[in-house]
């Protein structure tokens, strides 16, 4: 399998789990005061949310450069 191959695979997976999950969240820790021994931090959770069309042409693209490679032989 060429690298080709494998990058399409993935972009088709990533489509996928786009459309499926909708979205992602992660935490983000910041560090807001240092008094001598004493630190505050605040953890921040922030969404992303995929959009339907982003979802879609990445398994397109996906699909595209499969039959790219397949045609190119």
């Amino acid at each position: 399998m060429n690298v080709v191959k494998i990058m399409a695979i993935v972009l088709i997976i990533a489509g996928i789990l786009g459309l499926v999950y909708g979205s992602f969240t992660y935490t983000r820790e910041t560090q807001e005061a240092k008094l001598g021994p004493l630190e505050l931090s605040v953890k921040d959770t922030q969404t992303v949310y995929v959009p339907v069309w982003v979802g879609v042409g990445t398994i397109l693209a996906g699909g595209g450069l499969l039959l790219f490679t397949s045609r190119k032989r």
